[in-house]
């Protein structure tokens, strides 16, 4: 039952895939429904950075559906013209530098988006009341509700605080940073054991460098590593995976991308946890960037060490170390609070996928 004095019968805190996903569930079972998101986006590791004309996926970088429920919404978005099959094989290279196919067995299809894969997200997000730069502060339960402190960001970049109330809340964000705000839940609220169960779940960093290079820099690659699209580095203290994330942009010949968005190679690289834990506290990471590049040149195509740019995002959360086992985990307080997200069954966005329909199940029955 809804209570129409309050503003919202659920408040999900976070827009990732399981916000999103969860969100969008429990809308069409007509309950009235908010996201509240502190950055300016949504998708959360679902991301597309927009920089020197062109794209790049910093984030989540292909989607792997295993899972029938996971299948169903890949379907669902080929359809809807949002991704493609970009790759069936990922591949290897060894410490030695041998470089191999994954085999037959382990191949099938790894869907990007041509338009980015925070396309993915904003296909989700359609017509769901999501309140961007709106960071919630402290969560209190007042008589039979939730009531929400949120800061929100104004685009003057000044700040002003509102509150709002809803029946319940899911926590669709990193464990790290539920634990921060469930701490301003009083203690007699919100059980020190439930409490405990959000903290001891870890995560391990990684760093995604962005690198631009000319256009002919695309069928340098081709002409030296045809098939290689997705390249995971097997032990390799500072490389985990490279990506030429600018083959993606011409899946969909129709695509209405700008053409300087078509012409230039976009290269993304992602470092190892071990190598980003170096530049936790770091403000400026293009040293870091530079360094992985150069060790990527070395291992590839020497040209890869010099870009015409680059950026580097710091991803602090960026896989569930410790995940739970159970797809959500509901607390026992006076008034339904749920966490959800990939770190709740998994590490992946599928996880996250399949956590948020769990949650909303919970919910409608």
């Amino acid at each position: 039952m809804t209570n129409p004095s309050l503003d919202f019968d659920l408040a999900v805190i976070g827009a990732g895939m399981a916000g999103l996903t969860c969100a969008q569930q429990l809308q069409q079972a007509g309950k009235r429904v908010v996201i509240l998101e502190k950055s300016r986006g949504v998708g959360g590791r679902i991301a597309t950075r927009r920089l020197h004309e062109t794209l790049a996926d910093h984030g989540t970088c292909y989607l792997t559906p295993k899972g029938e429920a996971f299948q169903a919404l890949l379907k669902r978005l080929v359809a809807a013209g949002v991704v493609q099959s970009w790759t069936d094989t990922v591949h290897e290279l060894s410490a030695a530098g041998t470089l191999s196919a994954s085999p037959a067995t382990d191949r099938y299809p790894r869907y990007a988006a041509p338009a980015g894969m925070t396309a993915i997200a904003k296909w989700l997000a359609k017509s769901l009341d999501i309140r961007l730069s709106h960071l919630v502060q402290a969560l209190a339960i007042v008589d039979d509700h939730w009531q929400l402190t949120i800061q929100k960001t104004n685009p003057d970049a000044t700040k002003t605080t509102e509150t709002l109330t809803a029946g319940a809340i899911v926590l669709a964000i990193p464990a790290t940073q539920a634990a921060v705000l469930l701490q301003s839940v009083p203690s007699e609220v919100l059980p020190e054991a439930f409490l405990q169960q959000v903290r001891a779940v870890t995560f391990t960093p990684c760093l995604s460098v962005m690198a631009g290079y000319t256009p002919d820099r695309q069928q340098d690659w081709f002409s030296q590593y045809p098939e290689v699209r997705s390249l995971t580095f097997m032990k390799d203290a500072n490389l985990s995976w490279l990506g030429l994330d600018s083959s993606k942009r011409s899946l969909v010949p129709q695509t209405a991308l700008p053409q300087t968005t078509l012409s230039q190679t976009v290269f993304v690289v992602q470092s190892t946890s071990m190598f980003a834990e170096q530049y936790l506290d770091a403000i400026d990471l293009q040293a870091a960037g530079y360094q992985l590049l150069k060790r990527s040149a070395e291992k590839l195509a020497p040209w890869l060490a010099k870009p015409d740019w680059l950026q580097v995002h710091r991803w602090r959360y960026a896989f569930a170390k410790t995940p739970l086992s159970q797809p959500y985990l509901a607390a026992a307080t006076p008034v339904p609070l749920i966490c959800a997200g990939d770190w709740c069954g998994g590490m992946k966005v599928e996880q996250a996928f399949l956590s948020g329909l769990a949650v909303a199940e919970h919910f409608n029955t």
